[in-house]
């Protein structure tokens, strides 16, 4: 079955860098997009960032865009989120997601907390 774990979260500094992975299996990886979404408590998830599947073409929130940068290695069923000069509004559980046959697939989520 389709799984997906994140890994990499944590407490960080404002200004601070963190590097998100999810490990993907259950499906052939490098034949989808994938996406990080993020949610705070009371608010629905957000799409923070997205590739495609071969890794060519991603995409941001505007929130997000020179700060954080999404990336895959398909030889590791891989995806990344690296993210820099974080802010006390990042912070929120993180989730790596597909769509695979037409059924969302989430992972449990890692929580990056930013304060000081």
């Amino acid at each position: 079955q389709v799984q997906l774990v994140e890994s990499g979260g944590g407490l960080v500094q404002p200004g601070g860098s963190l590097r998100l992975s999810c490990v993907a299996s259950g499906f052939i990886f490098s034949n989808y997009y994938m996406r990080w979404y993020r949610q705070t408590p009371g608010k629905s998830r957000e799409l923070v960032a997205g590739i495609s599947s071969g890794g060519g073409n991603t995409n941001y929130a505007d929130s997000v865009k020179s700060r954080f940068t999404i990336s895959r290695d398909n030889a590791k069923n891989t995806v990344y989120l690296q993210m820099n000069s974080l802010k006390p509004e990042d912070t929120a559980v993180y989730y790596c997601n597909v769509v695979w046959w037409n059924v969302a697939y989430w992972g449990q989520g890692t929580q990056v907390t930013v304060s000081s």
